[in-house]
């Protein structure tokens, strides 16, 4: 009895080392002028299904940079990675996203450009946004939202307290990775979502839908600004979740 009772906790433990093993993790990655507190509120939606999560902070003085804070995001997860990139954070994820662990890519407003295309090429492929008059820029070549931008371009759909807060957690961002080309687009080899916000003003939408368009990606279609993650999370972590779900 005692045998078997040891034999049945093993084959438990097994089970359950099995089940952490094959759980899916989500790994999201902010953009430019934000930092990885942009995903607060997705994140406590995903915890709430009993995700495991792990928010990005990205130094933003290079794509290369960029792309190893992220790999080192991906080698701490758990399980398979759904990756998740937001505005900029959609070119570091086209790159990141070729580590063999990632079984998926969601865009949200984001970039998505393909192998030796950089961001700035996708952006000047369509007629600029509003936003893009905001943008400062420091003596040393960093790129930043003044409090004004954030609130009338950046994220003109939620509070004014949380506008503020935006403005102040900002990650300025070096002009220059803008025009560093990806290596190799993983959504090429990935199957990728795209939330487009369709009141974006920070990105061109009809830019949004190209690049959903291009990269095959399951598109869904938000009422938001740029920052859909903080004045719309429930349909953001419902795609994430879409991603988790997929065979």
């Amino acid at each position: 009895m005692k045998t078997l009772s040891i034999l049945t906790a093993g084959l438990l433990a097994l089970s359950a080392s099995a089940f952490a093993e094959t759980k899916t993790s989500v790994v999201l990655v902010h953009g430019a002028f934000a930092d990885g507190s942009s995903w607060n509120k997705v994140i406590s939606q995903l915890q709430k299904q009993h995700t495991e999560v792990i928010a990005v902070q990205l130094p933003l003085t290079s794509l290369k940079d960029d792309v190893a804070a992220t790999q080192r995001a991906i080698a701490r997860a758990q399980g398979d990675v759904v990756l998740v990139g937001h505005s900029w954070g959609g070119t570091v994820i086209s790159e990141a996203g070729n580590d063999a662990r990632v079984k998926s890519l969601v865009y949200v407003a984001a970039f998505a450009p393909d192998s030796g295309q950089s961001t700035a090429d996708l952006a000047g492929s369509f007629p600029a946004p509003p936003g893009s008059a905001g943008i400062a820029k420091t003596a040393d070549g960093y790129l930043y939202l003044p409090t004004g931008a954030v609130r009338k371009d950046f994220a003109p759909d939620v509070k004014p307290a949380i506008q503020d807060t935006i403005a102040a957690t900002q990650g300025p961002i070096k002009a220059e990775a803008f025009g560093e080309k990806v290596a190799h687009a993983a959504w090429h080899d990935k199957p990728s979502w795209f939330v487009v916000s369709k009141n974006d003003r920070m990105i061109n939408p009809d830019l949004e839908r190209a690049m959903a368009k291009a990269i095959h990606a399951k598109t869904t279609e938000v009422a938001a600004s740029h920052v859909s993650m903080v004045s719309q999370p429930d349909a953001i972590a419902r795609t994430i979740e879409q991603a988790i779900e997929a065979k």
